[in-house]
């Protein structure tokens, strides 16, 4: 089925965008059921790092929220999400693709002053940033630049594309770049964590080591849009799993499959409520236990809890 996944997604870009959805829905209803041991919850991620202290003041666990803005309907809407996310109490990081639409200056500065994050969310998001060593040293000072002009904190990867041993080049506090699991991405292998962890590099020349904050939550496009679901259950289900293992529940969406306007209706979008609702829920379930971060403390608190990382 490995072979299948990787088939679809070398000749995706030639496909029609409905007929990808199909066929991708197809591809996810199958792998869904192969993959019930391991998916939504994979117990053997429960692990804490070695030596954890927790979280900060005595939290049972960790809650995070990522956006990563994909298109520019999504980056259009985004001041809409962040003071959705505000009214309800809750920060978030949003991660814009720099060379791939428009990004508006003032939208960035609102993000930031609302006490929000930004992220940079790879440099095309056309899937070929890890295609080799040479192309990926290039576009990481391209993306480097970025971060530093912007001031954002972190990386994330498209489609979730990962190398572990280059990721020091880029220059960045944290990286979301893998998942605790999820079997129908196209670079599969997982993490196996719901935790944070690092990479340590080449001692010798004294590299900073590279914090990988895992997402740990299914994203909404693979929720809502692939498997279709229309309701909340599986992310609650799974939020009340990582409390109760007392790891990072980070929850990675996308302000371009939400729906804002009720008028608005394809096949590729959902009710912004959904998202919404589950915040309200999660506030209501865990305002004692939980330490609601931005990802950028979440990845400091763990490096102080590894000196010299």
């Amino acid at each position: 089925m490995e072979n299948v996944y990787r088939f679809y997604y070398s000749i995706r870009p030639i496909i029609p965008r409905s007929l990808q959805l199909f066929l991708r829905r197809q591809l996810a209803r199958y792998k869904r059921s192969q993959c019930s041991n391991i998916w939504p919850i994979d117990p053997q991620s429960a692990k804490p790092p070695e030596n954890w202290q927790g979280w900060p003041d005595g939290k049972q666990f960790a809650f995070a929220l990522m956006h990563d803005v994909d298109t520019q309907k999504g980056h259009d809407d985004t001041v809409k999400l962040m003071r959705e996310e505000k009214k309800i109490g809750f920060r978030s990081s949003y991660n814009f693709v720099p060379e791939r639409y428009a990004v508006d200056r003032k939208i960035l500065e609102e993000i930031k002053g609302s006490g929000f994050e930004l992220g940079v969310h790879g440099l095309n998001h056309d899937g070929k940033l890890f295609k080799n060593y040479r192309k990926f040293i290039s576009r990481a000072c391209k993306i480097n630049r970025y971060m530093t002009d912007w001031g954002a904190k972190g990386f994330s990867s498209p489609s979730m594309h990962h190398n572990l041993a280059w990721m020091h080049k880029i220059q960045s506090g944290y990286g979301t770049t893998m998942f605790d699991t999820d079997p129908f991405e196209p670079q599969s292998d997982p993490a196996r964590t719901v935790f944070p962890f690092s990479v340590q590099y080449n001692h010798a020349k004294k590299d900073r080591a590279y914090i990988e904050i895992p997402y740990t939550l299914p994203q909404d496009h693979l929720l809502f849009i692939i498997l279709q679901e229309t309701s909340i259950e599986i992310w609650k289900q799974k939020l009340d799993w990582i409390a109760k293992v007392g790891g990072l529940a980070l929850l990675n969406t996308h302000s371009d499959y939400m729906r804002f306007d009720s008028s608005k209706h394809n096949n590729e979008i959902y009710d912004a409520d959904l998202y919404l609702s589950f915040l309200n829920n999660a506030k209501v379930a865990y305002a004692d236990s939980c330490w609601h971060a931005l990802p950028h403390q979440i990845a400091d608190h763990f490096r102080t809890l590894s000196p010299g990382q």
